[in-house]
């Protein structure tokens, strides 16, 4: 099992990559629960708009509402890096998060919807995570 530090190494690799123009159309796996997709150069008339750095407020989304949602996914993403780091199956993991196992299956499978803010720092903490909360 790739650990974190592997992960990261390998993304930043393949952004390098795809920094200098060398683009290759497909879907591969950077891990079991990390797939990476890499597509061709845009048309040449494509206009790109830069990033405001919230996915959410850029798809719309009014301030506070995406800001609870950048925040309920990077935390989901975190405990599922969590769960593969750790080597947990899905039943040590429900057992650490204190949840039924079908929980843990909709944590590892993306399911945002079924997680609020408030569970993922509950599941956090039951894990022995410290959750911090800045403001800027």
């Amino acid at each position: 099992m790739p650990t974190q530090r592997a992960i990261v190494a390998e993304i930043e690799a393949e952004q390098a990559v795809a920094q200098q123009g060398n683009f290759e159309a497909d879907v591969s796996e950077v891990s079991p629960m990390v797939k990476r997709v890499v597509i061709p150069a845009a048309d040449a008339d494509a206009v790109v708009t830069p990033s405001s750095g919230n996915v959410f407020t850029d798809l719309g989304f009014g301030p506070g509402e995406a800001a609870v949602m950048g925040l309920r996914a990077d935390l989901m993403a975190r405990l599922r890096l969590l769960v593969q780091t750790e080597g947990w199956t899905q039943a040590q993991a429900a057992e650490k998060f204190g949840i039924a196992q079908s929980r843990v299956s909709d944590l590892l499978r993306g399911k945002w919807d079924k997680f609020s803010l408030d569970m993922l720092i509950t599941l956090a903490a039951r894990a022995g995570r410290k959750v911090e909360l800045a403001v800027a």
